[in-house]
C-alpha cells in the first residue's frame, strides 16, 4: 500500500462519482422517470447533465443554460445558451426569458424535465419590478465581496427574482414536473439550489417530484474509498470565511496523526475595495501555505467540484510545506492568489468537469 497517495487522483475520483451525466445516467434508469415531453437543463452541469437524458430521449426539445465554455458536447439538437457566473450579464436575462418561454409553452398534459446544478443563481435571470441588470451586478458583487454565506445569498436573490424561489415553475401548466439536482449548498435543500429555480411553488397543482442526485457527501464518500491510506476525517464543515478557517484547519492538519483527512463545504472570502485576482480555494489553500510553511510530509489540496474557482481557468491549489514565502501575505491581503500561486507551480487547474457540488479539501499527513 502507498505510503503517498496521489491527492490530484482522489479529487479526481471524488468528482467522477457526482459528475452530472452519470448522475442523471443512473436516476433515469433506476428511478423509473416517465419520458417527458421537454428537457430543461440550467447551471454549470447543465450540458453533461442533459447530454444524459437526450441519449435516452433524442427526439426532445431540449434547453440548455450554462455558463461560458461549459457548452463542449451538448447534444447537437439542444438550444444551448452561455451567459455570465458569478455575476450576471445581459446573456443571463436572455437565458431567464428563455426559461420562461421554455416552461410556459408545455402543453396541460405534459410532463417536464428539469435538469438543476450550481451557478443557475447567475446564469439567468428576469428581475422584479423595475431592476435592471446594472442593479443586479451591483448587488451581486456587494454580496460576493462580503463573504455573505451562500444560503443567505440566494435568498436576496430569489425575493428579487421572477423565477427563483418556484416562481417559473408556478409558469407551468402541465401534469409533472421532475427535477433532478446536483446540491452544492448546505443542507442540499432544492429552496437554495439555483436559487430554487427547479423548486415548485407550495401551490403546485402538479405533480412534482424532486430528487438531489448528487452531493458533496457523495463525492466526500468516493475519495475516501479511494484513499490508499487510513481516512482519519471526514467532513462538511468549509462553511467559514477563509480568515477563520485557515488556522484552525492549519492546526489540525499540524496534529494530526498520519493519514487522510477529507473536508467539503464552501468557504467564504472577504474582499478588499479591489480585489486582485483569485477564488476561495486558491485563497484558502494560500493562507495553509502559511499554516504549514516548514512542515515536512504534509500536503492539501483544496479545490472546487466544478473546476473553476472564481473568474479564473484554475480550480484550487495543491501546496506543502515548501510552498509559502512571505510574499504571500501581500496576496492575500489583496485577494490575488491566483498569479502567486501560478508563479509557485501550486495552482490546480482542471477545466470544466460537468458537476457542482461544492469544494474539496483533501489532506495527506505523511
Amino acid at each position: 500500500m502507498p505510503d503517498t497517495p496521489d491527492l490530484f487522483a482522489l479529487w479526481h475520483a471524488g468528482v467522477k462519482a457526482v459528475e452530472g451525466y452519470a448522475a442523471v445516467q443512473t436516476a433515469l434508469k433506476t428511478g423509473k422517470i416517465a419520458r417527458p415531453h421537454r428537457i430543461v437543463a440550467v447551471g454549470k452541469a447543465a450540458t453533461a447533465m442533459a447530454r444524459a437524458a437526450a441519449e435516452q430521449w433524442p427526439d426532445l426539445p431540449c434547453l440548455i443554460v450554462t455558463k461560458y465554455h461549459h457548452a463542449e458536447h451538448a447534444p447537437a439538437h439542444a438550444d444551448v445558451m452561455e451567459a455570465a457566473h458569478p455575476v450576471p450579464d445581459d446573456a443571463s436575462l436572455a437565458a431567464g426569458r428563455a426559461l420562461i418561454d421554455a416552461v410556459s409553452a408545455c402543453p396541460p398534459d405534459s410532463h417536464l424535465l428539469m435538469l438543476v446544478s450550481g451557478g443557475a443563481s447567475s446564469l439567468a435571470e428576469v428581475p422584479e419590478g423595475d431592476l435592471n441588470l446594472d442593479d443586479l451586478r451591483a448587488e451581486t458583487e456587494a454580496l460576493l465581496a462580503s463573504g455573505t454565506p451562500i444560503g443567505d445569498m440566494n435568498a436576496h436573490r430569489t425575493a428579487r427574482s421572477r423565477i427563483k424561489g418556484g416562481k417559473l415553475l408556478a409558469r407551468f401548466k402541465g401534469q409533472r414536473v421532475t427535477t433532478l439536482a446536483l446540491s452544492d449548498v448546505e443542507g442540499d435543500s432544492l429552496t437554495t439550489i439555483g436559487s430554487g429555480i427547479g423548486d415548485a411553488p407550495a401551490d403546485a397543482p402538479f405533480t412534482f417530484d424532486p430528487q438531489i442526485i448528487a452531493s458533496n457527501a457523495i463525492a466526500r464518500a468516493a475519495v475516501a474509498a479511494a484513499s490508499p491510506v487510513e481516512v482519519l476525517t471526514n467532513e462538511e464543515t468549509l462553511y467559514a470565511d477563509v480568515a477563520e478557517l485557515a488556522p484552525k484547519l492549519g492546526a489540525l492538519l499540524r496534529d494530526a496523526e498520519p493519514g487522510l483527512h477529507i473536508f467539503g463545504g464552501e468557504p467564504v472570502v472577504h474582499l478588499p475595495e479591489h480585489p486582485g485576482l483569485g477564488g476561495r480555494n486558491m485563497a484558502l489553500g494560500l493562507a495553509l501555505a502559511r499554516e504549514i510553511a516548514g512542515r515536512t510530509g504534509l500536503r492539501i489540496l483544496v479545490a472546487g467540484t466544478d473546476g473553476t474557482d472564481g473568474p479564473t481557468d484554475a480550480a484550487g491549489a495543491l501546496v506543502d510545506g515548501t510552498t509559502w514565502n512571505d510574499s504571500g501575505a501581500d496576496a492575500l491581503a489583496r485577494a490575488d492568489a491566483y498569479p502567486w500561486l501560478k508563479d509557485h507551480d501550486a495552482l490546480v487547474v482542471t477545466g470544466p468537469t460537468g458537476t457542482n457540488v461544492m469544494d474539496l479539501l483533501i489532506a495527506h499527513k505523511a
